[in-house]
């Protein structure tokens, strides 16, 4: 599985797509981090991390949208599938790859609120939580990306349904809000977006963090049988 991970995370860097996410990453943010600063300092770190919570609908649907349908349409799906490797192994190496990648451009983010601290003092406690809730939010959005791509040998196809997909997941509060009733309620109890605004207002639930983290097991387990089933059909 590491040979994958090494491997998957070698080839975003091996062609222009890692360096365009870094790029267009540092660009969004930049705007945000003035808009934030512009707020004040007292709520910096809420408001900058918030923020940072929309790049992941341009930046996941790109990053996950190669993690197989690139390998289904050029052929080497057939070798994944029958290497002595665990289809399992396989499908988590894939994903944790793009975490990798993931957590690079969360790492290189950090650049703003140290050069905040040469002006002033933000909240650390409030901004670990709003970080640790920024990656949580991520490796959900990125297991949706990752099993959308298992579906299509089509990138563009693949990036399209993650777009969806997290579009309707981030903004299912709003669904919640307009079914109303019990339905509503259960919607805004399972809203992502609330429980990632919980975190950059300093709070840490226990409770969120293995609702998230539960989120990318089901999804990883989805990619996994989807792919299982197509090896079986392949005899």
């Amino acid at each position: 599985m590491l040979a994958i991970i090494k491997r998957d995370f070698r080839s975003y860097f091996n062609s222009p797509i890692a360096y365009v996410l870094i790029g267009l990453f540092i660009c969004i943010m930049s705007l945000y981090f003035v808009d934030s600063l512009n707020a004040g300092i007292a709520s910096f770190s809420s408001r900058f991390i918030s923020s940072m919570s929309y790049t992941l609908l341009i930046i996941v649907p790109i990053l996950t949208m190669r993690t197989f349908a690139e390998d289904k349409k050029s052929g080497t799906e057939v070798l994944l599938l029958t290497s002595p490797v665990k289809l399992y192994q396989v499908v988590i190496g894939k994903y944790l790859a793009a975490t990798c990648v993931f957590l690079v451009l969360a790492a290189a983010s950090l650049v703003f609120p140290l050069v905040l601290l040469v002006y002033g003092k933000p909240d650390g406690a409030t901004l670990f939580s709003s970080y640790l809730g920024f990656i949580l939010l991520g490796m959900v959005f990125i297991s949706v990306g990752v099993f959308a791509s298992s579906l299509t040998e089509n990138q563009i196809v693949s990036a399209i349904i993650s777009f969806v997909s997290i579009f309707i997941l981030a903004h299912i509060s709003y669904i919640g809000n307009y079914v109303g009733g019990v339905a509503g309620k259960v919607l805004s109890q399972i809203s992502f977006m609330e429980r990632y605004g919980e975190f950059t207002t300093g709070i840490i639930d226990i409770t969120s963090i293995i609702f998230m983290l539960s989120f990318v097991v089901v999804f990883v387990f989805l990619t996994y049988r989807i792919l299982e089933r197509r090896r079986w059909s392949q005899g």
